[in-house]
C-alpha cells in the first residue's frame, strides 16, 4: 500500500489567489526560449505564479542540481552538469526581454566545482551589466568560505550581495547540515567590508524560538548587514524538515519591529516573504 504523505493544514492567512495561465505565458515562454531555469519553479516557491504574473522572476544558475542536499529545499539534488559557457548571455537576455529594473540571480550550490561557481557569477553579473541598466542582486552559496571565490564575486560589484544563514545555529545539524553558521556570517561580513550592500534571509517554523531569531539578527548587524528578510517555512513535500509551527502575521510584524531596531535599513517580514520575492521593492530603500 502507499503511504499517505501527512501534511498539515494551511491557516487561513496561507491561501492566496493564483493567476490564469494566460497571466503567466511572457516569462514561462521567455524561460523556455532560453533555456533558463529560475529558483522559482526549483524550489517550488509559493509565490511563482504572482511573480511570473507581474513578469518577473529569480534566474537560477549553473544548472538545477544542487551538490547539497538540506532537508527544507525542494531543489533536486545530484550530480551537477557542467556549467554552461554561454548561460550568463542568455540571463542577460532575459532580463532585457522582460524590461527588468531589478535582477536577482541565484544558484545552486557547487562544491565540485574548483572556484563554487564564482566565476559564473561574475560573468553573470558583467553581462546583465553590458546589456541592460538593470540593478543586480546576486543570492550565492557559501563557496565553502574560500575567500578568492567570495572576492571573485565581490569584484563584479553587484549592487546588493544577498546570502542567507536560512536558520538558526541550533537547527544547523537538521536543516542545513553541510553549511556553518560563523562562515555564512563571515562571508556577509566580508562583502559588506568592501561597501556591498548586504542582506540576509530567515525562515521562521523550522522550530526556532523568539530569542533565537533576536539573536541572529544582532550577529547580523554585527557584521554590517543591512536588509533582511523572514518568511514562513512551508515544507515542499512529506519528505522535507517538518513544519513545526505557523507563524501568526502578527509575530512577524513584531520580529520585523524588532529587526528595524537594531538597526537594518529595510525588513521584509510577512508569511510569503521570501529572499527574492518583491527585492525590487525592498530595494529601493537600500539602493540611490
Amino acid at each position: 500500500m502507499k503511504k499517505v504523505e501527512h501534511r498539515p493544514r494551511l491557516p487561513h492567512w496561507l491561501t492566496k489567489r493564483l493567476p490564469g495561465p494566460d497571466e503567466l505565458s511572457g516569462v514561462q515562454d521567455a524561460l523556455e526560449r532560453l533555456e533558463l531555469a529560475t529558483v522559482c519553479r526549483e524550489a517550488r516557491c509559493p509565490n511563482m505564479c504572482e511573480c511570473f504574473a507581474r513578469g518577473t522572476a529569480t534566474f537560477m544558475i549553473l544548472g538545477r542540481n544542487c551538490s547539497r542536499n538540506c532537508s527544507f529545499c525542494a531543489v533536486a539534488a545530484g550530480a551537477p552538469e557542467p556549467p554552461s559557457p554561454d548561460e550568463p548571455q542568455r540571463v542577460a537576455g532575459a532580463v532585457r526581454e522582460l524590461g527588468l529594473r531589478h535582477a536577482v540571480i541565484t544558484s545552486v550550490t557547487r562544491d565540485d566545482l574548483e572556484d563554487g561557481g564564482s566565476g559564473q557569477f561574475a560573468r553573470t553579473i558583467n553581462a546583465v551589466r553590458e546589456q541592460t541598466d538593470a540593478a543586480v542582486e546576486v543570492l550565492t552559496p557559501d563557496f565553502q568560505g574560500a575567500g578568492a571565490d567570495i572576492d571573485r564575486v565581490i569584484a563584479a560589484r553587484p549592487d546588493i550581495y544577498n546570502h542567507n544563514v536560512e536558520t538558526v545555529p541550533r537547527l544547523y545539524g537538521a536543516v542545513r547540515p553541510q553549511a556553518d553558521y560563523r562562515r555564512s556570517l563571515r562571508l556577509l561580513g566580508r562583502a559588506a567590508a568592501a561597501g556591498l550592500v548586504t542582506k540576509s534571509g530567515l525562515m521562521l517554523g523550522l522550530g526556532e524560538t523568539e530569542t533565537e531569531i533576536v539573536a541572529v539578527m544582532k550577529d547580523l548587524r554585527g557584521i554590517g548587514c543591512h536588509a533582511l528578510t523572514i518568511g514562513q517555512y512551508l515544507a515542499p513535500s512529506g519528505t522535507h524538515h517538518e513544519v513545526k509551527e505557523f507563524v501568526t502575521p502578527e509575530a512577524f510584524s513584531r520580529i520585523r519591529e524588532k529587526a528595524y531596531g537594531l538597526g537594518f535599513a529595510a525588513v521584509a517580514s510577512a508569511p510569503f516573504v521570501r529572499s527574492s520575492y518583491n527585492a525590487g521593492m525592498l530595494a529601493v530603500k537600500l539602493l540611490p
